[in-house]
């Protein structure tokens, strides 16, 4: 470990903040230029109905469900440094894999093992921050994040853009270029993480079931860590259902595509703004304090969504999700590292991410058999519900002084 550790202007510090930020941006940019906007169309020049092409969209977020668990107490054991490497990997293989496809099907097997980079990335890069920068923990997942936001917004610009310029080309050239990209930026991810050192790094060896299996019996039976992991579902359970299900509400309303752009761009603005900033606010203040606010906030700007009358209004009430998204978000995964051991951070932030995608995948799919059943109101009505239920169980699991998992 650095002696420097957590010093703001150290020259090795700020070279591996560099590394994680690069990689953070083109690795989320590789995964999303994959999927935004080219998947579908890509699943359906090569014959892929609706079912097929919503199988395809699940089965990406399914892999974070399953595996950032395991991956984060791997990365506890053998190191953080092996897994960033096994990212890498998939980052640049898997979309190698999409240039050699011709059936549809073998789509659901390729967005799987795909899903699996963003799977091991996420709770071993935040594990590994929170183990090098104890002290700036909060500020820096937060300029991280911002980092895989920019990606994550400039992917389906370019991928659109190249769709566009090769459109004249024939077949499934079009879509081919746009894996070529994403590729190219997988293997960037790649050579950084071959690059990233750590020292300390474990033996290379088989874990057995039990170390699996006292990992998630320590995060379960810690009421922070289990409060918190609920907090994050709730948010992302409310983020799914708003990304999902404000462009039909607002397509219902005659509102022009274009507008519904500016709506989500603006809102990842403010999220990529602000994040470095209440990640230092998380580092100074208390984090438990500013999760509640943030899920408050959440709560009230979901739950009024239906009831704005115009697009600025909407654009308004849009921007201030954002804000109690940034604000909760980022400090969840610094209250995790905070509150749990050392020696089961990944663990921790793995648990963290695997719940994250719960909310993430649930949210659309409650959420849509309530606006069938009762309409907007209520379907996001129930994610505000939802994030002031669980303001509360949080805050009741989190009381008391101290920062020990129990």
């Amino acid at each position: 470990m650095d002696a420097a550790v957590g010093a703001p202007r150290d020259g090795p510090s700020r070279g591996t903040l560099t590394s994680f930020y690069l990689i953070g941006f083109f690795a989320i940019f590789s995964t999303t230029i994959a999927k935004n906007p080219v998947l579908p169309l890509f699943a359906q020049a090569l014959g892929a109905d609706d079912a097929v092409i919503g199988l395809i969209a699940f089965f990406s977020p399914f892999a974070g469900i399953l595996f950032s668990f395991p991956v984060g107490v791997l990365s506890d054991h053998l190191g953080r440094r092996r897994l960033l490497i096994a990212a890498g990997t998939v980052f640049f293989v898997a979309p190698l894999l999409y240039l050699v496809i011709s059936d549809p099907a073998w789509l659901i097997s390729v967005r799987f093992f795909h899903g699996t980079a963003t799977a091991i990335l996420a709770p071993v890069v935040a594990a590994a921050i929170a183990g090098r920068f104890p002290a700036r923990t909060g500020e820096i997942l937060g300029q991280y994040s911002s980092a895989t936001l920019v990606g994550r917004t400039a992917a389906p610009l370019v991928g659109g853009a190249v769709l566009s310029l090769f459109a004249a080309g024939p077949g499934l050239v079009p879509y081919r270029a746009v894996y070529a990209i994403a590729a190219g930026a997988g293997f960037l991810v790649l050579v950084m993480t071959l690059l990233y050192r750590e020292e300390g790094e474990g033996p290379l060896r088989v874990l057995e079931l039990p170390a699996f299996r006292e990992s998630l019996g320590a995060f379960l039976s810690s009421r922070r860590l289990r409060g918190t992991a609920l907090a994050e579902m709730a948010a992302y359970f409310a983020f799914g259902a708003f990304e999902t299900f404000l462009p039909l509400l607002l397509l219902s309303r005659g509102v022009d595509a274009y507008a519904i752009g500016i709506v989500f761009a603006v809102q990842v603005v403010v999220v990529a703004a602000t994040k470095p900033l209440f990640g230092r606010l998380a580092d100074r203040r208390d984090k438990r304090v500013q999760i509640e606010a943030g899920l408050l906030v959440l709560a009230a700007s979901i739950a009024l969504l239906p009831a704005a009358p115009s697009v600025p209004v909407i654009l308004l009430v849009s921007a201030v999700f954002g804000l109690g998204l940034s604000l909760s978000t980022v400090a969840t995964s610094a209250y995790v590292a905070e509150v749990a051991a050392s020696t089961r951070m990944g663990a921790s932030m793995g648990a963290l991410s695997s719940i994250m995608d719960i909310g993430h995948s649930t949210g659309p799919l409650v959420t849509g058999a309530v606006i069938t059943a009762g309409g907007y109101e209520w379907g996001f009505l129930l994610s505000g519900i939802l994030a002031l239920v669980v303001t509360l169980v949080f805050a009741a699991s989190s009381a008391g002084p101290g920062h020990v998992a129990r």
